[in-house]
């Protein structure tokens, strides 16, 4: 970050930032499993807002590497909560459909824990924890190392007909 003349931080351009997974991580496809619905998020690669990478470990479970740029900005120099949602909203609706359940948000709980720089890329863990009828309960975290960022329920509704 700079200071300008007036004293306010100007954010730099954005340069490549590094997305890729942990051993033993397979890079997951998520567009051609739902299609154009997740342009919100992971829709613009080298975008100023997200830049995002899927994959599954070896027991299915989704993971992504996400990029919060200067468009994702709320607190001076941290990410907005709506942003943080929206994140945690694509990723555990994208695991239950990872897991066979097409499905809606029914419910989203976020919990947040610690604010989230801007310009950092985070881990996002989502797991499928029930599925009773229509209801999928999937569970979620955003954390960098030791850092956890916030935490999320998410109640899911199969879509009939699907």
């Amino acid at each position: 970050m700079s200071i300008s003349s007036t004293g306010a931080e100007e954010l730099s351009s954005c340069q490549p930032v590094d997305l890729s997974g942990e051993a033993g991580w397979e890079p997951f496809d998520a567009p051609a499993l739902v299609g154009d619905s997740l342009r919100f998020v992971s829709g613009d690669p080298e975008g100023e807002r997200f830049r995002t990478r899927y994959y599954r470990d070896a027991e299915l479970h989704l993971h992504a590497r996400i990029w919060f740029g200067p468009e994702t900005g709320g607190p001076p120099g941290h990410a907005h909560g709506g942003a943080v949602a929206a994140v945690m909203d694509e990723a555990l609706g994208l695991a239950a459909w990872a897991a066979g359940y097409p499905i809606v948000v029914g419910n989203l709980e976020i919990s947040f824990r610690n604010m989230l720089p801007l310009q950092k890329v985070v881990t996002v863990e989502s797991h499928v924890i029930s599925a009773q009828g229509r209801k999928i309960m999937v569970h979620g975290r955003i954390f960098h190392e030791e850092t956890l960022y916030a935490e999320a329920k998410c109640l899911c509704i199969t879509i009939p007909g699907r």
